[in-house]
């Protein structure tokens, strides 16, 4: 059952504050240097009690006082799992590489059993199946022998989610020297941005086939748990045409297809990106139902004849003026009363502060474009592209799909 769809008005947004074409930015003159206000006494007090915190007698003295105890261990863990984070992806890596989550899936085996799998020595074997069950990846059972963990269990045939973590291989590459990257931003050139072959490319319109083979796969493959959580939380069977922009393969499409089969579909992509969803969706049997427009969105009109638009982890890809004119240009193919749904990772989302603050800030740093937004900043965005109002609704997952759900 959806939530009620009770319309959130965007908060007004001062004249000055509004975000402005890339002409009139340039147009204004830069802001003069503000005062920094001096802190308050909290923040004074909070200060003060960091450098306490800082020092080697009061750490010892938290560590032995029974009252504190449990506060500085769980703190000295925490701030441990952050150092040793890359450890624990590698860990992860080598069993998606080696196969190890379908190898146990029918049953536990022996490290023997493991080792005979892997191809790996009797000592390496034993030093990744003991890692990978410190970290809930595996579970030791009786006789010596190994089976999927609780963490381990939701990987097993899990195509989307095993294809992104062998593909997070670049990124570790690209973060490698995260200080270089942060001071170079763009012009640092990475394995990722070589790989999200229109993030730089002058004219993607022109990207051939070879080229978006790759992402398009990947995307395609990641897609489906963002796309239930989209049709879980939002019902599309009160329209009659929906024009995904920016839609890939189709992979939304289809599933989109699937569940509404009155619902009438367009796709809009790149050229290249559209020919491979046309194959996609005929396959699916939905060839008398779809049609797929091959454009720039960042150049191009949107074809109109759609009730509702989607726009399916596509803002996060680029900056606050790219996407102000995709808005304005959606708005446009909409007719009055129409609907846009935006579904992204979101920033600042309750829970999931790490997902948008930490890791695709650091992402799409690595990519060369873009970034994750506050919802807060999507409604402004919206109400500057000509939306009436926008909304957030609640998604099963919050950690992989925000969505905003805007009118005409």
């Amino acid at each position: 059952m959806n939530p009620p769809e009770q319309a959130l008005p965007a908060p007004p947004v001062p004249a000055a504050e509004r975000l402005r074409t890339p002409a009139a930015i340039d147009a204004v003159p830069a802001a003069p240097a503000t005062v920094t206000p001096a802190p308050t006494w909290l923040e004074r007090m909070r200060d003060r009690w960091n450098a306490l915190v800082a020092t080697d007698d009061f750490q010892r003295w938290s560590a032995r006082f029974p009252l504190t105890r449990p506060i500085t261990m769980y703190r000295s863990r925490k701030l441990f799992d952050i150092v040793s984070g890359f450890v624990y992806t590698q860990t992860l890596l080598a069993c998606v590489e080696l196969d190890l989550f379908e190898f146990l899936a029918d049953g536990a085996r022996t490290a023997d059993e493991i080792a005979t799998h892997t191809g790996l020595s009797r000592a390496s074997t034993e030093r990744l199946v003991n890692a990978a069950v410190s970290l809930r990846l595996l579970v030791r059972r009786r006789h010596g022998r190994f089976a999927v963990g609780p963490l381990g269990a939701p990987l097993v045939r899990n195509t989307g989610v095993l294809a992104l973590i062998r593909h997070h291989r670049m990124a570790y590459h690209d973060l490698s020297d995260p200080v270089s990257l942060l001071r170079q931003g763009a012009d640092y050139r990475t394995e990722l941005s070589r790989y999200w072959s229109y993030a730089d490319a002058p004219r993607p319109q022109a990207i051939d086939d070879t080229r978006v083979a790759a992402y398009s796969e990947i995307m395609a493959a990641t897609l489906p748990p963002v796309a239930h959580d989209v049709l879980d939380a939002y019902d599309l069977s009160k329209h009659e045409s929906l024009l995904d922009v920016g839609g890939g393969e189709g992979a939304f499409l289809s599933l989109v297809g699937a569940r509404h089969p009155r619902l009438q579909l367009q796709l809009f992509d790149l050229p290249a990106v559209a020919a491979r969803a046309r194959t996609r969706l005929e396959q699916a049997g939905l060839g008398d139902r779809v049609t797929c427009h091959g454009g720039n969105f960042h150049a191009d009109s949107l074809p109109g004849g759609a009730d509702v638009c989607s726009l399916v982890r596509v803002l996060l890809d680029h900056d606050d003026a790219s996407v102000l004119r995709l808005l304005q240009r959606v708005r446009a193919a909409l007719p009055r009363g129409g609907v846009l749904l935006i579904a992204e990772a979101l920033a600042g989302a309750k829970g999931a502060e790490t997902v948008g603050d930490a890791y695709f800030s650091f992402y799409l740093m690595a990519m060369g474009k873009g970034r994750a937004r506050r919802a807060s900043e999507l409604h402004q965005l919206l109400q500057s592209a000509g939306f009436r109002r926008s909304r957030e609704l609640p998604t099963r997952f919050p950690i992989q799909t925000g969505l905003i759900v805007a009118e005409v």
